[in-house]
């Protein structure tokens, strides 16, 4: 390692520190949003000389973002490379915390601390440990424009309705890491055409297979991929449009619970009532008529 250390100061750089005294009013102000928030966040392009080292560890969680270059990150005993399209998540701690750049190819990284009392809960829900390992990611762009508008909002001034804002956020940003996919760029195409044939099929009947064709792809790949990105079966993803779609022609419409069946390509209305109540819990003439006193 280079002796020259930098902590920030880099070209281009963003970086926005929270005052404590506006987290204690934020938290006071807004219990609901004050469960989990951002302490620090940051942006450090091509960060030539980048050396932090944390001796007594860290009370945030810290996300770090590695979009070009490489780096190392060490918490305790353990040490990580980290290198393009990586992330890591380490959990608050007090042991000892160190990351730096490569001296030969400087990283660009985002990042952010985020704390609150719902931490500990959000890092068991997420498996996240000192044990974790950076992750391969595909470009996140999504990600990167979440950063941004949350940077934006927070360098406006921390006002009520800005920190409330920029941590709404937070989740969504979360997101675009904890649910992508290594071959996102292939498979999510293929996902979301096959539901925009879905949405475009539903006063139809269709099977695996007919999903399954429109890609050139085995019955068997095709429903692994897909239960994979969607967490449903595609047939059950199928019917889950339809009985959505009845929702919308129950409430907005005048049309009887036989026509709705009909309209979604259901022959026997009494099996269409069965399977919306198997999801909705509620039959369709109870749905229809509860939907209808709403509107008054």
């Amino acid at each position: 390692m280079d002796s020259r250390k930098i902590c920030d100061g880099f070209e281009g750089q963003k970086l926005l520190t929270l005052p404590e005294k506006v987290l204690v009013d934020f938290i006071g102000n807004t219990p609901a949003l004050g469960r989990m928030f951002i302490t620090h966040i940051g942006y450090f392009p091509n960060a030539k000389y980048h050396y932090m080292q944390r001796k007594n560890g860290c009370p945030d969680n810290i996300l770090i973002y590695c979009l070009r270059g490489a780096g190392t990150f060490k918490i305790g005993d353990k040490g990580f490379d980290m290198k393009p399209n990586q992330y890591i998540i380490t959990p608050a701690t007090e042991d000892p915390l160190t990351y730096y750049t490569s001296e030969e190819d400087p990283w660009t990284i985002y990042w952010v601390h985020f704390c609150g009392p719902d931490l500990e809960v959000f890092n068991r829900s997420f498996s996240i440990t000192k044990d974790n390992l950076p992750l391969d990611i595909p470009f996140n762009k999504r990600g990167i424009d979440i950063w941004e508008e949350m940077y934006k909002t927070l360098d406006m001034g921390f006002s009520t309705e800005n920190l409330c804002k920029a941590n709404l956020c937070l989740p969504h940003f979360f997101s675009t890491f904890f649910y992508s996919r290594p071959n996102e760029g292939m498979e999510e195409n293929c996902i979301t055409k096959t539901i925009l044939y879905m949405r475009s099929m539903l006063h139809e009947k269709l099977n695996v297979q007919d999903m399954a064709a429109i890609h050139n792809f085995s019955t068997a790949y095709f429903s692994t991929i897909f239960r994979k990105a969607t967490g449903m079966p595609p047939l059950d993803y199928f019917i889950h449009l339809k009985i959505q779609k009845a929702c919308q022609l129950l409430y907005d419409g005048n049309n009887k619970v036989k026509e709705v069946a009909q309209l979604l390509g259901y022959d026997d209305p009494y099996y269409f009532s069965r399977l919306f109540k198997k999801n909705m819990k509620v039959a369709p003439e109870h749905y229809k008529a509860m939907r209808s006193k709403d509107k008054y």
